[in-house]
């Protein structure tokens, strides 16, 4: 399976995603689930996947090929596009094409597959914006009121994203937050595994500020998160019975 999410806030995104995939208890491997589109100065655009892996696989691929084409139009490049909400209406319907194209070939096999993107980005003289985009092609966008979005295994790294994250969250906050998210799923779910993929976007830059590869072997990731069991134990044993 796969953990991917997202903020949104008045700073900048920050995005965490897994990099595990299984088709079965023995058959486990690493693939890259965060994807990065940029022309400096102009826009940046940052994708993560969910979901059946030929599917995501045959969506990016079609997209990168289209973005890199110096004759793609409008309608077809995700880096020619003219606002993000075009961006991820392409991205929507690049998904559903190869949506139907998979479940025509795997109903013959009956068996099925489905698969989800988290889209985002900012354009010189337009938002940050960040969409969730279902496999039908359709998307919802986070707002200031919700601004954070999952996909995959999303419901153990949920809780602290609801106690602590705002739309007024630091990035610095914001990236501990993802991390501390990312590592109640790890605990919690098998099919979840490292290593993760971290991309901080800041506003107004246009450009990707960091983006870096976090390894099992992690020394600040591995001090983070027996820090963050130490505190909840703590705090579980200071809270008395009525």
């Amino acid at each position: 399976m796969t953990y991917c999410v997202g903020l949104l806030l008045k700073a900048g995104m920050v995005l965490l995603s897994d990099t595990r995939t299984n088709a079965g208890l023995d058959n486990i491997a690493t693939y890259r689930k965060m994807f990065t589109f940029e022309r400096p100065g102009e826009r940046v655009i940052a994708i993560m996947t969910a979901g059946n892996l030929s599917v995501t696989q045959t969506t990016l691929a079609r997209l990168a090929e289209a973005a890199n084409d110096p004759e793609a139009c409008e309608a077809r490049s995700i880096l020619r596009a003219p606002t993000m909400l075009d961006v991820a209406g392409i991205a929507g319907e690049m998904l559903s094409q190869v949506m139907v194209e998979t479940t025509q070939r795997m109903d013959r096999m009956h068996q099925s597959a489905t698969a989800s993107l988290i889209v985002v980005g900012q354009r010189q003289g337009g938002p940050m914006r960040m969409f969730l985009v279902y496999p039908e092609g359709n998307f919802i966008e986070a707002t200031e009121d919700t601004p954070y979005l999952q996909i995959g295994e999303h419901k153990y790294g949920k809780p602290i994203l609801d106690r602590v994250v705002t739309a007024d969250t630091s990035l610095a906050d914001a990236r501990k937050a993802v991390l501390l998210s990312m590592d109640s799923t790890l605990r919690s779910n098998l099919s979840v595994g490292m290593p993760l993929d971290l991309v901080v976007i800041e506003r107004d830059t246009f450009a990707v500020a960091e983006e870096r590869r976090i390894e099992p072997s992690d020394e600040a990731f591995a001090a983070m998160s027996a820090a963050w069991s130490g505190a909840l134990r703590e705090a579980f044993t200071q809270i008395g019975e009525r």
